[in-house]
């Protein structure tokens, strides 16, 4: 039903597999890892624009705050209206809404797409305790081996379900790692807290830039705060180490991203700010000169 997900996700992983594969060897571990690193690294570049664009919308919304508070005051009995004035300021400023969704649209389709295909590797259990996935009949081990994944033919099948990290198997997950409990958990729970400090932060960060005067949702910024952290904590262990390895990456990114970024918007805005003040400074009426209120 998705396969317009997983098949380019499981392309682009397979380059990288393919890549770092004829370096470190095919069946390295170590070859697996960097292949889901850099799987983020590229989607997350061709999320960049939409992204940047998303953080320009968020900056306008909030330089157009009291303008809006105003159309709301001054439309407060006529909601329809109030509606379209809001609308046609943010046209007139190329504020899009719908484009401040399609980076969380497309980080959330990715994550799903490499989530499907990253367990799809491993077919021997029905994976119904798992998220995203409903409950199948299982292969045996036999029949695992000899069976393509998307993109990926048996002898890629074989090399991950065989490849680790440490000691721990990147398809494992810590819910059932059974014999290899110590080994998985030693990779597995700090990847859970790195990828929860880095949620936490990365709320922080959003949370920051949100504007005093407007209204806030208390509830979803504690939930951003603290509860989709500890989420990733208990979550993550019924996760694959590999997906760790995504989600760690991914919101490494997200953090450092949002750092650059916002920098940079800042610094514009810093920028713009004066050039207003210098514009207001050049026009304004000397001392003592009376201001020349005559039409033009």
């Amino acid at each position: 039903m998705l396969d317009f997900i997983y098949y380019p996700v499981s392309a682009i992983l397979w380059i990288w597999h393919t890549a770092f594969g004829a370096v470190l060897g095919h069946d390295s571990g170590l070859a697996w890892v960097l292949a889901v690193v850099f799987l983020v690294v590229t989607l997350r570049a061709a999320l960049f624009l939409p992204f940047l664009k998303q953080a320009r919308t968020q900056a306008a919304i909030k330089r157009l705050q009291p303008q809006i508070t105003a159309l709301k005051k001054k439309y407060a009995d006529d909601r329809q209206r109030q509606t379209t004035e809001i609308q046609k300021l943010h046209k007139e400023h190329g504020v899009s809404l719908l484009a401040g969704c399609l980076p969380i649209l497309g980080q959330g389709l990715v994550f799903f797409g490499l989530f499907h295909v990253l367990r799809s590797f491993d077919r021997t259990g029905t994976a119904g305790h798992l998220p995203f996935l409903a409950p199948t009949a299982p292969m045996t081990a036999a029949q695992n081996a000899v069976t393509p994944n998307y993109l990926f033919g048996a002898a890629d099948v074989q090399s991950f379900m065989h490849s680790e990290l440490f000691g721990a198997p990147l398809s494992a997950t810590l819910a059932n790692a059974g014999g290899l409990t110590l080994a998985i958990a030693l990779i597995a729970v700090p990847l859970m807290l790195i990828a929860a400090v880095a949620t936490h932060f990365t709320a922080r960060a959003s949370i920051a830039r949100q504007d005093p005067t407007a209204s806030q949702l208390p509830l979803m910024n504690t939930l951003s705060l603290w509860m989709f952290p500890a989420g990733a904590i208990v979550g993550g262990a019924l996760l694959p180490v590999a997906i760790l390895l995504y989600w760690v990456s991914n919101n490494a990114w997200t953090l450092a991203q949002q750092h650059l970024v916002y920098r940079r918007l800042d610094a514009e805005s810093a920028a713009e700010a004066r050039r207003v003040a210098t514009i207001r400074a050049n026009t304004a009426p000397k001392p003592g000169v009376k201001p020349d209120r005559r039409r033009r």
